[in-house]
């Protein structure tokens, strides 16, 4: 598992920018691709959301079964 930030090619990076962009032009603005835009066009938003995932993939217990009520008492 890579534990370090490795930001994506700028090429990558304006790429997606730019079918954010015609996708509001043909469509309209919606939350999703204004978010996506946001990732686009910051550096620290991109490090964050990666962290954010890390993170949430740490929390997760192995040995949990999340299908049953009361998953976190442990007997």
């Amino acid at each position: 598992m890579n534990t370090q930030f490795k930001d994506y090619p700028a090429s990558q990076i304006k790429a997606k920018l730019q079918q954010c962009l015609d996708y509001e032009a043909k469509y309209g603005e919606i939350p999703q691709v204004t978010a996506v835009k946001k990732w686009c066009q910051s550096y620290e938003y991109r490090k964050n959301e990666w962290q954010w995932r890390q993170n949430v993939a740490k929390s997760i217990n192995y040995n949990t079964d999340y299908t049953k009520p009361y998953y976190n008492e442990y007997k």
